[in-house]
């Protein structure tokens, strides 16, 4: 590898002109897509590296220009910023924060939106990645960002292919049973299931499908049609008598289309801590997606809440790498489980929007080992069928061409044996090919440009020698055994819908495939609210006589449920953010509308009133005097960065409540002493200003609910429901109590630099390791009862006879665990070795669902935060009534990344278990015998 400068980019221009002296033109073959992408004939490239090495001798020795941007397509060049849904047009915006009463808030769009590699690259290569790491630095303008002056890409050379060793396991019944994707173990299980013999004969018959075939239509296979190419977000066209593929968003439910159900959000479902819902709602999406025909459904999103303000955080599953991990591998289970590919996204450090295509995410080995990368692992245990490569640069290398991260720890150390596909518009260049890249989307290199960076180039780099047959074949053989893993081949819908002209009455047949899920929905919606307070019993509601409503978020939003292009505004409730993870909704329950209905049920004399806007103060405080309880409304949204909304760039500007919303309450609760606040927002937001405010009775925070929202929250606001959700992220008293932050600046071509400097301090992590008291803390809710534990137990499980009794006691002296393929993902690392078991007793008046939560205290010379999630479960108990509930830690649990040995290892000390109600209230501690 070589280095690029930023200072070269003039440079860069010329060495284009140079190879597009030399090209000539070719036309794709009419499988292949975009048919006019440009080609680099074989017998140019010698005159080309002459050209080449003519404008490149003028550089100084100090600098090395990468020529695989410019021998990757002789046309064009990729423009440096895209985005993955872009809209039709631009959006007029109307008020702001600060604006006048009546408007609400609406958006603009803008135009952006190891050891292994020796089985895939030559010793040459790696040295030269290996020098040029040496390079890297930064600079930092006066008052701005850090700035990255180095890039990694591949050079131009012949690069060997050799398929990735397929890990395999022998089936051990009752702990490692063989499965396919129609038949998972039930959630929660101790099960864990072996997708190899499936992927085996996926595998199998996709290399005999493909035996056939030519290099053009191998490589048909792995190129997008182009943007609007086709009736779905991503398509990959139809070779010999094989369909071809539908990709379509989104991670809550079937994007660009109508008679489908708005899933609540990433957030919502992580909120539950419930197994067994959050498979519930995989399971219905992915029958979602296949009725409506799609064959891959872009989903779920699985980056870490690292920055409170992140734009996207909703759609994944909070700031812990459990947490994340576990409500990944559920939803993925369900999703295929379902019939449809899931796709584990974005891949992999993709954690801000501003300038997400033009950032560099520096991170350390054992920081991306134990926390970005785990939710993924887990994807890859739960036979995920794709991956999605992220538009960020991962230490000075695009996401999609990067070595370390695709090749080596993917598809080498995880075993994974599905494709990975770039982001719509991440891929930057043919090369990317020997990096691990399977798949382009949307195919071209900027939307409907009519070039792109493979189809017919990746066949000429295939002629001229550059890239091998066999790793095309590779790519195209993953990508047709992921069809086949879930049986799409077998009487799959057809394409039912037309995700760019939805109106268009040839190619949209409405088919409703919505079911009876919303059930799920209300569920979910309730089972995800959090009880944050809840003085003197305000909660649950007993018939109250009058209900004052307060708030905009209470109501329905003037230009009804899907006003906002892509749900890029706030007006009215909100129930999902906003960007490429959304769904249009077939209808939205407001509460509004839900709490009348429920009021006229309880009592016909009941009073309700209510009062919308955030803006007039003495209005709102009007209709909540002397009301026997005043409900206030308020949110916070965010989204994806292709979609501005109040000046909110997809991330959050700060972490205040939106639209006045902090003046309202305190408005209401100065003239009622019973005030009673919902919160619907796709994050963490600072609630000092009133949290601590005596007529502020309770609390409730509501998340993304989805089309219930309105009867979800009120089957917890009137005890149908006894609140059981916990946070998946702290709430800080203060903005600055966080230990990571949104960067902001650059200009141009510049690339930021974002340096994962607090390691495996996030979120609640860095506020214990600092002694930070936090508002809320992780894991925290209350409920409408109080529950009790004893009788900790830990003891460690027989796993005897065991195949990998010398692993088993390597680890267990303290030796790492060997870099194998599929090493990260072994069965002796991750079968069930301790067991921990305690009582949960019901000493409430009510019925409620607990959610027990164990932390482990790792040595203290292990380098880890003081307190680490590694166990949770959800236990019904009726009053008066107990629970035994039992959890189960692996290896994989006890161990700690050695970056040096490359392998897992067990530190040396003692294991402390604290066992309890969130991250800081434990109940019960003992130690592990190790």
């Amino acid at each position: 590898m070589v280095v690029l400068s930023p200072r070269l980019s003039a440079l860069c221009s010329l060495l284009v002109l140079a190879v597009s002296s030399h090209a000539q033109d070719s036309s794709a073959i009419a499988s292949s897509a975009p048919a006019s992408s440009a080609v680099l004939p074989s017998n140019a490239l010698s005159s080309v590296a002459s050209s080449v090495s003519s404008i490149v001798s003028s550089v100084a020795s100090s600098a090395s220009v990468s020529l695989s941007t410019v021998a990757s397509s002789a046309a064009s060049t990729p423009i440096s910023s895209t985005a993955s849904a872009p809209a039709s047009g631009s959006i007029s915006a109307s008020a702001s924060a600060s604006g006048s009463a009546s408007a609400p808030l609406s958006s603009g769009i803008s135009s952006e939106s190891a050891t292994f590699s020796s089985a895939v690259f030559s010793s040459a290569a790696i040295s030269a990645s290996s020098a040029a790491s040496a390079s890297v630095s930064a600079t930092t303008s006066a008052g701005g960002p850090p700035i990255e002056t180095t890039q990694f890409t591949l050079p131009i050379s012949s690069y060997p292919f050799s398929s990735f060793p397929v890990p395999s396991a022998s089936p051990i019944p009752g702990v490692y049973p063989s499965t396919s994707p129609k038949t998972p173990p039930p959630p929660g299980s101790r099960l864990i299931p072996d997708f190899g013999p499936a992927w085996a004969r996926a595998h199998a018959r996709a290399k005999q499908l493909i035996s056939g075939w030519s290099l053009d239509q191998k490589v048909a296979t792995t190129t997008g049609v182009g943007w609007m190419g086709g009736l779905c977000v991503g398509n990959i066209p139809a070779v010999a008598d094989w369909p071809g593929l539908c990709l379509e968003d989104s991670p809550l439910g079937v994007r660009d289309t109508d008679f489908v159900t708005a899933f609540p959000a990433g957030i919502t479902a992580a909120s539950t801590w419930q197994r067994a819902l959050i498979r519930a709602r995989g399971l219905a999406m992915g029958q979602e997606f296949k009725g409506k025909g799609a064959h891959v459904a872009l989903g779920p999103m699985m980056n870490m809440g690292r920055i409170a303000q992140g734009g996207r955080n909703w759609e994944g599953f909070g700031a812990d790498p459990y947490l994340s991990g576990e409500a990944a591998y559920e939803t993925i289970l369900g999703m295929q489980q379902g019939g449809v590919q899931a796709c584990a996204k974005h891949y992999i450090n993709n954690e801000q929007e501003h300038r997400r295509t033009q950032e560099s995410s520096n991170v350390d080995d054992r920081t991306e080992h134990e926390i970005y990368l785990h939710p993924f692992m887990r994807s890859v245990q739960a036979g995920v069928a794709s991956v999605m490569c992220s538009y960020n640069q991962i230490n000075e290398t695009f996401a999609c061409e990067q070595d370390r991260t695709l090749n080596q720890l993917l598809k080498g150390e995880q075993g994974f044996q599905g494709y990975v596909m770039s982001d719509w518009g991440a891929h930057h260049s043919t090369l990317a090919a020997v990096a691990g890249l399977d798949m382009s989307m949307p195919g071209d290199i900027s939307f409907q440009s009519h070039t792109s960076w493979w189809g017919a180039n990746l066949t000429a780099f295939v002629e001229n020698g550059t890239i091998a047959e066999s790793r095309v074949d590779d790519m195209a053989e993953r990508i047709i055994a992921a069809w086949y893993l879930l049986d799409q081949d077998q009487n799959y819908p057809e394409v039912s819908f037309n995700a760019f002209f939805p109106n268009d009455p040839q190619t949209n047949k409405h088919v409703d495939v919505q079911a009876d899920h919303y059930k799920v929905v209300r569920e979910i919606g309730a089972a995800g609210t959090v009880l944050l307070k809840n003085v003197g019993d305000a909660l649950p509601l007993r018939k109250p006589r009058s209900i004052a409503i307060i708030g905009n978020d209470s109501g329905p939003s003037l230009r009804g449920p899907n006003g906002y292009p892509d749900r890029g505004g706030d007006d009215g409730t909100l129930a999902m953010g906003w960007g490429s993870g959304t769904a249009q909704f077939p209808y939205l329950i407001s509460p509004l509308e839900a709490i009348q209905a429920r009021a006229r049920h309880d009592s016909s004399g009941s009073q309700v009133s209510w009062f919308l806007n955030n803006w007039d103060l003495a209005g709102a405080a009007a209709t909540a005097l002397d009301q026997d309880v005043a409900l206030v409304f308020v949110n916070a949204q965010s989204g994806e960065g292709y979609i501005t909304v109040d000046g909110n760039e997809g991330d959050r500007k700060n972490l205040t409540l939106w639209i006045n919303a902090d003046a309202l309450v305190e408005a209401v609760a100065g003239a009622n002493p019973n005030t009673v606040v919902v919160v619907h927002s796709v994050g963490p937001a600072i609630v000092e200003p009133w949290i601590e405010n005596p007529n502020v009775t309770a609390v409730l925070w509501a998340n993304l609910p989805g089309q219930e929202s309105g009867n979800a929250i009120v089957d917890v606001l009137y005890g149908d429901v006894n609140p059981s959700g916990r946070l998946p992220y702290t709430i800080a008293r203060r903005p600055e109590d966080y230990g990571t932050h949104l960067v902001t600046g650059g200009t141009g071509d510049e690339i930021l630099r974002i340096d994962y400097t607090e390691a495996l301090n996030i979120d609640y992590r860095h506020f214990d390791t600092n002694n930070i008291a936090p508002r809320f803390e992780f894991g925290f809710g209350l409920s409408y009862t109080t529950f009790s534990y004893s009788n900790l137990h830990i003891q460690p499980l027989d796993s005897t006879p065991s195949p990998s009794a010398a692993l088993e006691a390597a680890w267990a002296a303290g030796h790492a665990s060997p870099a194998v393929p599929g090493g990260s993902t072994a069965l002796w690392l991750h079968r069930p070795a301790f067991e921990v078991s305690f009582t949960v007793r019901n000493a409430g008046r009510v019925a409620g669902t607990e959610i027990a939560q164990l932390y482990l205290h790792f040595p203290a010379g292990a380098g880890e935060p003081p307190s680490v999630l590694r166990g949770f479960a959800d236990v019904r108990v009726r009053e008066g009534e107990s629970e035994r509930v039992v959890l189960t830690l692996s290896r994989y649990d006890l161990s700690v990344w050695d970056a040096a040995a490359q392998g897992w290892r067990k530190p040396r000390g003692a294991f402390g278990v604290s066992v309890g109600t969130s991250s800081r209230d434990f109940r019960l501690k003992g130690v592990v015998p190790v």
